[in-house]
């Protein structure tokens, strides 16, 4: 059962244009994926509804984007080059590598052969800089955007005049050369990062950390996910990271079982204080009205662009006994509204034209006069387009159009002229409640 929910998501992916397979005229290349127009456009949307609850929506939290080349001592001061690992496997029969966690215990769970001894395996990606391949140009391409952020610590505070707590945000591409990605875009060898981090003084570490721990359950709720579909899970002390001294996961329940969404974390002071001993750097805060003197814990909220939007699509899709339909919440659907002409005859198509040409200022819409209007509906229904408008022989009359809403399918009749305020209250009243 749950195979066939993600065959038919990532089929209607494929077709409707979310998501297509990379290189895919050249047999495409393992967990690599392209976002077709649909799909660029909600990923956009998703990032655009992260940016703004993290930094217009408070007023505790600065915006970045670092470099994804770093200086390599980065990553030896924040323990990647020495502990970013996976153990792994392989079948001696099937030839399948693994990740030791996931055979633990069993044998190859698909041919039953015997494994090798398990080695580790560094999941960042080596490249060089410069135009001569020695172990003096080794860089690497960032496993994470949170290290752009500690290393930027000093230039965000002087430069924006911040007083701790306060944060940092940004949204980038990272990229882990993964043992075994899968489950479509859940887990892949490049993906994009929405991660904030927030610098506070020790003894509030823990408080912080239960506030942001309300904050982004909050926000997925918000952007439209079901709250009965989504849990926390704390970190056991065999699970939790060599970086924290407690660390949550935001779950949600996928057709695949219960997996992380998102990743908040009580950082303490590791990552300040190995780059300080690292560079040389003092990267202590002073506290001008108490006079301490003291290095910021981080309380770290780590969230996936990709498996965001794969929750939305999933959370979103449903099958009913005429039509499949994307319930995604306008706020974030890709387009927001269609414009049918009834009929492509008595004026129809030029009046539906310009309304769509008036809405383009505003919204995301698209235009379409081929087929029936039912079929029309369904299409737009598909893709996850909260309404639609459809110009009749009474809009010649009157100057009235329909009014589609995707979830019930109830129409109602307004005018032409109402449309760009009414639609905007449809679109935006989830954004205003924030």
């Amino acid at each position: 059962m749950a195979n066939d929910i993600m065959e038919k998501i990532v089929s209607l992916c494929k077709r409707r244009g979310y998501v297509y397979p990379s290189s895919e005229i050249y047999g495409g290349i393992n967990s690599c994926w392209d976002y077709g127009p649909l799909g660029a456009e909600l990923k956009n949307n998703i990032r655009r509804f992260w940016w703004k609850s993290m930094t217009y929506f408070r007023d505790d939290i600065e915006g970045l984007d670092a470099s994804i080349i770093m200086h390599p001592r980065v990553w030896e001061a924040s323990g990647h080059v020495d502990g970013f690992t996976d153990a792994m496997v392989d079948c001696r029969k099937c030839k399948l590598r693994f990740r030791v966690d996931e055979v633990s215990g069993k044998s190859c769970p698909d041919c039953g052969g015997e494994l090798t001894e398990a080695r580790l395996f560094n999941l960042m990606f080596r490249t060089h800089i410069g135009p001569v391949e020695d172990d003096a140009s080794i860089a690497y391409l960032r496993p994470e955007t949170a290290q752009g952020i500690y290393v930027n610590f000093l230039n965000v505070l002087n430069t924006s005049r911040r007083k701790v707590p306060f944060g940092i945000a940004q949204i980038g591409k990272a990229f882990r050369n993964e043992v075994t990605p899968g489950n479509f875009i859940f887990r892949m060898r490049e993906f994009e990062q929405m991660e904030m981090q927030y610098f506070v003084k020790p003894e509030t570490a823990q408080e912080w950390l239960e506030t942001w721990r309300k904050e982004r359950m909050q926000w997925y709720v918000k952007l439209g996910i079901k709250a009965e579909k989504l849990r926390f899970h704390e970190h056991t002390e065999d699970e939790l990271p060599h970086y924290a001294s407690r660390a949550f996961d935001i779950q949600y329940e996928f057709p695949f079982g219960w997996k992380e969404l998102e990743g908040i974390h009580n950082r303490t002071d590791y990552d300040l204080k190995n780059h300080s001993k690292s560079s040389g750097k003092d990267l202590e805060y002073f506290d001008d009205s108490t006079g301490e003197r003291f290095i910021p814990y981080i309380v770290e909220t780590s969230a996936g662009v990709d498996r965001t939007l794969l929750t939305c699509l999933v959370d979103a899709f449903e099958e009913e006994e005429n039509r499949v339909v994307l319930r995604l919440s306008p706020e974030i659907a890709p387009v927001k509204v269609g414009i049918f002409p009834l009929v492509k005859r008595d004026g129809m198509p030029e009046i539906a034209k310009k309304i769509a040409a008036q809405l383009r200022r505003h919204m995301k819409v698209f235009y379409d006069e081929g087929g029936s209007v039912g079929r029309r509906y369904r299409r737009q229904d598909e893709v996850g387009t909260p309404f639609c408008v459809t110009v009749d022989a009474q809009t010649i009359e009157d100057d009235t159009v329909t009014l589609r809403n995707r979830d019930d399918m109830k129409q109602v009749r307004l005018k032409v002229s109402e449309l760009p305020g009414r639609l905007g209250e449809l679109m935006q009243g989830e954004e205003n409640t924030q």
